[in-house]
């Protein structure tokens, strides 16, 4: 029989894969997977479109999620290379309570309409959001309009390769003109 966190494990990503989610298992297992998350309407986010790679560990619900951006966002709580997500009720206080889709409904809207740049993974966002909120707020739309889309989306990987390769190139590409 099914351990206890197995069953929840199955669960919880049946929930997900029965919602309005789209999810994709990874080599169909229940304990990784990717999400389609939009941004949150009547925020700067609107309109985006990331894909969150979701990771259970075996102590699953007793122990919390690893969530992260695949592709990237200008937020003060989610680093921007890595995509991880500061967030106090998946990381410090999570409950076994909560289940994925708390986090796809609550969680995650809640710290796009909320960010605390008093915590900030990303210093550059925190730092614009306190003494720019304007500034801040055109750039979180052009890096939605640049990096969150259906396509970026999709294009998103588990390694970020192509990204990185395509700034090292002209990062090379101007090295070389200098000389």
């Amino acid at each position: 029989m099914a351990s206890p966190s197995k069953r929840r494990i199955e669960t919880d990503v049946m929930k997900m894969l029965m919602s309005d989610y789209e999810v994709s298992l990874v080599n169909d297992s229940m304990q990784e997977f990717y999400v389609r998350f939009y941004g949150p309407a009547e925020t700067p986010f609107a309109g985006g479109v990331w894909k969150i790679h979701v990771e259970l560990p075996d102590q699953y619900p007793f122990k919390s999620p690893s969530i992260g951006f695949m592709n990237k966002i200008f937020h003060p709580n989610i680093d921007e290379l890595s995509g991880s997500v500061c967030l106090d009720v998946i990381n410090q206080t999570w409950s076994p309570m909560f289940d994925m889709i708390n986090i796809f409904e609550v969680f995650l809207p809640q710290l796009l309409r909320y960010p605390n740049p008093n915590d900030p993974l990303n210093g550059e966002a925190a730092a614009l959001l306190m003494r720019h909120p304007k500034e801040y707020e055109a750039k979180v739309k052009e890096y939605v309009q640049r990096f969150a889309t259906k396509e970026a989306a999709d294009a998103a990987t588990d390694s970020k390769e192509d990204e990185d390769e395509d700034e090292e190139m002209s990062d090379i590409g101007s090295i070389s003109d200098a000389e």
